[in-house]
């Protein structure tokens, strides 16, 4: 793996990983973060605009918007962690078996995921979640079903260049089986790449669940979320648009970050140099 050092100053990284990181500490210390209770409600004083009390305001029952903005990190952060990691890793399974297999076998799992991107992600994930229910758990499955067609092309393309190098060649020259080689061989190569669209792929699955939320399919209430928030906020946009604008922030902050890290680590991590492992 070859790094770029020049890519390691760039504003864009620092600010990505900056942002980034400051989401990751606030969803991981939710708990003791958050100022107060994020469901205790104080109806008499709803739709409060920001004060020293409630530095975010309040809500239309009254809840403290801070505490539910981060405490709903934890279900941002919750989901992009768990649909990166489930459809990156069977997007890597299958890419890396169609990559290395080729013939008959690379051919019908390319058709498998030809078949997946001729639906829109988003209404397919929209599809997936009426069919099995509103709940955070099926909002994951429903991600990582039209999630892991990007890894899976990613890495078939990356093993169908570093296939036929010397050093595979020398591997299975020496007796070393085909998980052997795609394991210890092909994969710590593919890694890099792996690496950066992770850090894209997380803030798709961060912005699609937020959407989802939205539209009343996510996790349910009164637990924060800040797709609900957002939705919930829509019909106070006139007396009240605190309510929505702070989630709307709060999301774009950080998928912002996320896809500036992405971009960043793009010079930064040099894929094409896995070649010479």
């Amino acid at each position: 793996m070859k790094i770029d050092g020049s890519a390691r100053g760039t504003p864009a990284l620092w600010l990505g990983a900056g942002l980034a990181a400051t989401v990751l500490v606030v969803a991981l210390l939710a708990p003791w973060l958050a100022p107060q209770d994020p469901n205790h409600q104080a109806l008499e004083n709803r739709l409060e605009s920001p004060s020293g009390a409630h530095w975010l305001g309040l809500d239309e029952l009254g809840r403290d918007i801070l505490s539910r903005l981060i405490m709903g990190a934890r279900v941002s952060v919750g989901v992009g962690v768990a649909v990166v990691v489930l459809a990156g890793a069977l997007g890597t399974l299958i890419g890396a078996v169609a990559g290395y297999a080729g013939g008959r076998i690379d051919a019908l799992l390319m058709r498998l995921t030809d078949v997946f991107m001729a639906f829109p992600g988003i209404l397919l994930a929209i599809a997936l979640v009426a069919v099995l229910g509103p709940d955070l758990r099926n909002v994951v499955i429903a991600l990582v079903v039209i999630g892991w067609v990007g890894y899976a092309r990613l890495v078939r393309g990356q093993i169908l260049q570093l296939r036929e190098m010397e050093f595979v060649l020398a591997a299975r020259a020496s007796g070393v089986g085909p998980v052997g080689v795609i394991v210890r061989h092909l994969l710590p190569n593919v890694l890099p790449t792996l690496v950066v669209q992770a850090s894209l792929g997380m803030a798709g699955a961060i912005l699609a669940e937020a959407s989802l939320s939205f539209l009343g399919l996510g996790i349910a209430p009164p637990t924060p979320s800040w797709g609900a928030m957002i939705n919930a906020g829509r019909s106070h946009l006139l007396d009240a648009p605190h309510l929505a604008l702070f989630p709307g922030i709060a999301i774009l902050l950080t998928v912002m970050g996320l896809n500036f890290l992405g971009d960043a680590l793009v010079g930064w991590l040099d894929p094409a140099s896995g070649s010479e492992g």
